[in-house]
This record gives structure tokens, sequence and C-alpha cells, in this order.
């Protein structure tokens, strides 16, 4: 677990978030939400690459993921879980994504990265054990990278 400053976060956060506005990538479980989505590493600021250890590269995949206990009348609350990640492409190659939690303050993120090829598109598959939660739960995302 790594305590950064909230700046960084915030920094992260600027940057993800508007890929998520273009294709909003969340998947609804029982009780929770999971908010996932990938882009290239090239997209993070340097302060922000180097704060969370990212090679910022157009060959280097991120992929960000939190999950939100659902709490009726609010916006929810960030909560801890155990992610498993693995991703194929498309001639079925496939590979496990290690992910590191990431909290600060109230928010609790998962983050991991990958190499990634021009015009390669990766699915997602993420299993999801919300902390205190009775069983895992699974969500997919498939995302297409582009490195030229």
């Amino acid at each position: 677990m790594s305590k950064l400053p909230t700046t960084l976060l915030a920094g992260l956060l600027a940057v993800v978030f508007p890929f998520a506005l273009l294709a909003e990538n969340s998947t609804s479980i029982p009780g929770y939400t999971i908010h996932h989505n990938a882009f290239t590493t090239d997209m993070l600021s340097p302060a922000v690459a180097s704060a969370y250890r990212f090679r910022r590269s157009k060959n280097r995949g991120m992929l960000n993921v939190s999950i939100i206990k659902d709490i009726p009348g609010t916006l929810g609350e960030s909560v801890a879980a155990d992610v498993k990640v693995h991703a194929s492409n498309l001639t079925g190659q496939t590979r496990e994504i290690p992910m590191r939690e990431i909290q600060d303050a109230d928010a609790i993120y998962y983050v991991g990265d990958f190499r990634v090829a021009n015009q390669e598109t990766l699915d997602f598959v993420l299993t999801v054990t919300p902390k205190g939660a009775p069983r895992s739960y699974t969500a997919k995302l498939r995302q297409q990278f582009f490195t030229k």
C-alpha cells in the first residue's frame, strides 16, 4: 500500500477521468460498482508517472480499478478489495497483470502496467472480492491501444 500526496492523486485522476467520461467503464455488482479503464502511460504527467513508478511510454499500458460501495443518496464509498487481473489479446495470448493498491485519504485505487503493441486489443478479466464480501465478482473490459 502506498500513500502519496493528494496533489499527485489529483493529477492521476485528472488524467484518468476524462478518458472514463469518453467511455464509461463500470460494472455493477450486488452492493458495489467496479470502475475500470485502461490507457497508455504516455498520457500520465511526468510527476504522476514518477510518483507511481510508471514508465511513461506509448508502448506501456495502465489499468486503473476502483471499487465503490453503493450507499443510497451518496456517491458511494471507496473500499479495499482483492483484485486479480488477466488479459488476453485477439490471438489468445494471455498474461497476468499484477495490481498495486494506492490509498490516499478516502480513495483506494488498484493500478497495474503492461506492455502493448500498436493496435493491440486486450480483453481484461477482473476478479474482484470487496473486503468483507462473501464472494468474488467478475468484470470485463476490452481496450484497443494505439502506440503510433
